[in-house]
Order: C-alpha cells, then structure tokens, then sequence
C-alpha cells in the first residue's frame, strides 16, 4: 500500500535525508520520497503495524505527522536529525 503523510518540523535536505534513509530501513517499508516544498512524505508499505510503525518513528525522529503533538522536544529532535542528516549527505 502506499500512503503519503503531512509531517511537521520538515526544514531542509538534512530533514529529508535522515527520514529517507531512517524509513528505509524499516522492514516492509520502502520508496521513500520526501517533498520538502508540501511537507510531506510518500512510502509504500505492508500493512497497519508497519505504517503505524513508521509513524511513531517519524514522531521519534522530531517528525510528528501533522494533528499530532509538536512540543518542543519533538523540535529539538527534528533539529538534530536535521544536523545528522546533513553530516551523512
């Protein structure tokens, strides 16, 4: 199945790499994109558990999917998987 989701927090091409690289290598779950310009990313994926699974890491990741809680930890969070993403790039 395919799905795409808003998220929060998305600034740049660090944001996208982190996700893109970090949503991969979930089991089940793959061509990640990234649009940084909508705010969003697209995914297949296998079923409920593995969508419900990418979810909460893109929540970990500092990447709540939009209507869910941003505090400001999750921005911080989303602040340092920016940094790695751009080291790794």
């Amino acid at each position: 199945m395919k799905v795409t989701l808003n998220i929060q927090n998305l600034k740049c091409g660090g944001c996208a790499n982190t996700i893109t690289t970090r949503l991969s290598a979930l089991e089940h779950v793959n061509n990640v994109i990234v649009d940084n310009e909508n705010d969003s990313v697209t995914f297949n994926y296998k079923d409920e558990t593995h969508l419900r699974e990418a979810i909460s890491l893109l929540s970990k990741l500092g990447y709540p999917i939009d209507g869910e809680n941003n505090p400001i930890t999750k921005k911080a969070k989303s602040f340092v998987s920016c940094a790695v993403g751009r080291m790794n790039n």
